[in-house]
């Protein structure tokens, strides 16, 4: 019998099936339990911080999933494994790092995988219906995440450079919560949405294209200058404003609101990698280096 994700057929204890400390339970197939809510549990450490790093509540919803799917199998492997040794499961989260929503993605997924392939070789060590069950709801769980987590990163990821493309980029930059995102990566120009936090800027910065900018939603100062330590123009902007600066021309923008800023750029030509998602200014900072 195999289960639909979501269902979370949680097992309830059956001596008379499968009784504590029976001779049939062998130490092979107690570990790859044991194993099981390990690596189960490992990744609810995963998407429980993902889930905080999720670009928008699409993203979250989704992550939340997967997180209370794995939730299910840790419980579900746990009651097994008290079936079958009557002892609770001795076991350590490993914290898988990564500082980024897309690397945190990749993680994910690469764990899925591994995940899917250890419950394949489980599902061999045991003939029992019972036993079998947990692992093929396990095993169908790592393909459903795995096809999510590569949906998710496509879409965070998503640069329509190359193609047609007709977009509200007011509504786009008004939604965007990462620091940078490039939207639209082409030959000769590109477009990228911005947040910028209150209090916080762009950074000091100089480039070897022209740039355009558009505020859609808050306030800041802009200053520009031929030096970076002589910034001669100053203007405060605000919604609707557009900035143009020169290339060659020291610049940056502060969010001088109380809420976040959002504006979008143009680049010709395309001043950043395609496909670029920067969470935060940290991961953007930490990018250049």
């Amino acid at each position: 019998m195999y289960y639909e994700p979501g269902t979370y057929p949680y097992y309830v204890q059956q001596p008379d099936v499968m009784p504590r400390n029976h001779q049939g339970a062998d130490d092979q197939i107690c570990e790859a339990i044991r194993s099981g809510i390990q690596r189960e549990a490992s990744s609810m450490d995963i998407y429980h911080r993902l889930a905080q790093m999720a670009p928008d509540p699409n993203h979250q919803n989704h992550i939340l999933q997967s997180l209370e799917n794995k939730r299910a199998h840790v419980n579900q492997f746990t009651d097994l494994y008290v079936n079958l040794t009557g002892t609770q499961p001795t076991y350590q989260i490993e914290q898988v790092p990564f500082n980024s929503y897309q690397e945190g993605l990749q993680r994910a997924y690469e764990a899925e995988v591994a995940g899917y392939e250890e419950y394949q070789k489980s599902l061999l060590l045991t003939q029992h219906p019972l036993v079998q069950n947990v692992f093929h709801w396990a095993l169908n769980g790592e393909n459903d995440n795995a096809t999510r987590l590569g949906n998710l990163s496509r879409e965070a990821r998503k640069d329509y450079g190359g193609e047609p493309y007709v977009v509200n980029i007011e509504k786009a930059t008004v939604k965007n919560k990462n620091f940078r995102k490039a939207i639209w990566t082409g030959e000769h120009l590109q477009v990228t949405l911005m947040s910028i936090q209150p209090g916080d800027d762009i950074g000091l910065e100089v480039h070897d294209v022209d740039q355009f900018l558009r505020v859609e939603d808050g306030k800041g100062l802009v200053q520009m200058g031929d030096r970076k330590n002589n910034l001669t123009f100053e203007k405060k902007v605000k919604d609707d404003y557009a900035i143009m600066v020169p290339a060659g021309k020291w610049h940056n923008l502060t969010n001088t609101g109380d809420k976040p800023l959002k504006l979008y750029s143009i680049y010709a030509p395309p001043e950043h990698p395609k496909g670029t998602v920067h969470r935060t200014k940290a991961e953007a900072l930490a990018a250049e280096e």
